[in-house]
């Protein structure tokens, strides 16, 4: 034996960056996990077929979003700086004119006027807890439906769609975009690193770079649950759904002038715009409109329409309205409810159901694995968290346990079941149960139609003039500090997704090269000039 090598764990000179050995195929720069693994794909998950659902044994996952849920303490990882305010869910009964039982038998949507408790947090996605809110960010816009099956989380943003659509992408795709590792100093080029080889996030990138990426306030924000899910009827049948938060005062964004004339004076604006609205009566509305497709392939269509980057066409899935949302109660104290309050994608009620969006999966896994981390085992015993309604459990121990969540009947000494002593009982089901049915290999693959460019050009087309001149000037004004290898790559991708898209950028680049005090377009217009154009956005996206 090696004289550096002992028996039992006592191994000199092995592990950790030092060591220099490598495994079959490796080299200096390969890719492993903690293991020592080396990574042959780390861009897609294994999955039933190229659009199936995630397994669990995809250890890499698993192991890669467990770090990545634990890297801050205590502050959330993602979507740390937040407001919130509670509210209730008046559904009409109906989904457009037709009765929504026929799609969904979830008794919170079935009778015209019921109202559901509901609290909501609003949120920046990348930045820490005392970030300002004028920073050009995706917001988190999450609702927590107390129903009287249980709590509904609709946890989405503002934008109706998101970066990429594999989950295993999401720990670097933040990591890109937070400040360097070294420096702690943010630098644009370590977004567009990554996003110039990620093209699916193109169509993002030009709404995030647009005034779309900074809302005025949260009053005046859409918000949408960006993933598919599905409705499921009493007989078991299943569509696909998208949701969305139309607010009542109509869509207002602000330029990136605007936004710093804010941040200059006040950190908490759209914080404090929620709170004071609020006390003095002038409750903020959004009507909760759904889009409905068959639950199946679509292969009619140029993209799949589990796809997180994309959006589904209004003309042919309209929205849908199917109830209003009213907050009318400031919280009385910000960290018991604002900071505690706990989301997750997979927290739904009968009637409603995943689809087999990949990232909704790793998302589902992964939001309720950091609240255990964040909040402690028992985050759903706090009030702002626990259902309003009975709960009766065989979970039971763990950090900061205040009750036990038995039945009265149930006895003491019977922590399991099933059981002939006196334990808990499975309930009759209610309606049918979806059983989608799959046909495929396991696999690591993409979806088939990626079509990563064409909607990005589409989104790029609709927007009225003044937005596409701030888009250009805020992508040269971010762009114009990165290496240009990267530069050219994010040319590339905004020219297939439209010509005049790309070369607009190529010259604001050029002209930033030749003379550094250019900070973009040269037809973009200044704050003042904008500012009766501005208004009120009312379309939406």
């Amino acid at each position: 034996m090696d004289g550096n090598m002992t028996s039992g764990t006592n191994i000199e000179g092995t592990g950790g960056p030092a060591d220099q050995r490598l495994g079959t195929n490796e080299n200096e720069m390969t890719l492993t996990n903690r293991q020592g693994h080396p990574i042959a794909d780390n861009q897609n998950v294994r999955t039933v077929g190229s659009r199936g659902p995630v397994t669990l044994e995809n250890y890499h996952l698993l192991e890669k979003i467990s770090h990545f849920d634990r890297e801050k303490v205590p502050e959330r990882v993602v979507h740390a700086r937040g407001a919130g305010a509670h509210g209730y869910f008046e559904a009409y009964g109906k989904v457009g004119d037709e009765p929504i039982a026929k799609y969904t038998r979830a008794k919170l949507f079935q009778e015209a006027g019921k109202r559901t408790p509901v609290f909501v947090r609003f949120s920046t996605v990348i930045h820490g807890r005392h970030s300002p809110e004028t920073l050009r960010d995706p917001r988190g816009f999450a609702v927590k439906f107390y129903t009287e099956d249980g709590n509904w989380d609709l946890v989405g943003n503002n934008l109706k769609i998101f970066f990429i659509r594999d989950p295993l992408k999401f720990p670097d795709m933040i990591h890109a975009f937070r400040p360097d590792p070294v420096s702690e100093i943010s630098n644009p080029e370590r977004m567009f690193d990554f996003v110039s080889n990620s093209p699916e996030a193109t169509h993002m990138i030009t709404f995030v770079f647009s005034p779309w990426g900074i809302p005025a306030n949260y009053r005046e924000m859409q918000g949408s649950g960006v993933n598919t899910y599905k409705w499921v009827n009493a007989e078991g049948q299943a569509v696909l759904i998208k949701y969305h938060w139309e607010p009542k005062l109509g869509i207002r964004n602000l330029t990136q002038k605007e936004a710093e004339a804010i941040q200059a004076k006040n950190y908490s604006h759209a914080t404090q715009d929620l709170y004071e609205a609020i006390e003095r009566g002038d409750y903020p509305e959004w009507e909760l409109y759904v889009q409905m497709m068959s639950d199946d392939e679509h292969p009619e269509l140029d993209y799949d329409p589990l796809d997180p980057t994309k959006l589904w066409d209004r003309e042919q899935f309209p929205f849908l309205p199917v109830g209003k949302m009213v907050l009318n109660k400031n919280p009385e104290n910000y960290f018991a409810e604002v900071e505690q309050a706990a989301f997750g994608t997979g927290v739904l009620v009968d009637g409603l159901d995943f689809s087999d969006d990949k990232l909704l999966q790793g998302r589902t896994f992964s939001y309720s694995d950091t609240q255990r981390y964040r909040v402690g085992t028992n985050y759903l015993q706090l009030p702002i968290n626990a259902p309003k309604k009975r709960v009766a459990t065989n979970q039971r121990d763990g950090q900061m346990t205040y009750f036990v969540d038995r039945a009265p009947g149930q006895s003491p000494h019977v922590n399991y079941e099933p059981s002939s002593l006196g334990g808990l009982q499975e309930v009759t089901r209610r309606g049918k149960e979806h059983q989608p049915a799959y046909n495929a290999k396991l696999v690591r693959q993409r979806i088939e139609r990626a079509n990563d460019f064409k909607q990005a050009g589409e989104t790029y087309r609709k927007f009225e003039p003044w937005e596409r001149d701030e888009l250009i000037s805020n992508l040269v004004d971010a762009l114009k500090v990165c290496n240009p290898q990267i530069q050219q790559k994010m040319i590339e991708h905004f020219t297939l997704a439209d010509p005049e898209y790309g070369s607009r950028v190529a010259e604001g680049l050029a002209k930033a090269k030749a003379d550094p005090s250019h900070m973009g377009s040269d037809t973009a217009r200044t704050s003042m000039e904008l500012a009766e154009e501005l208004g009120q956005r009312t379309d939406g996206y």
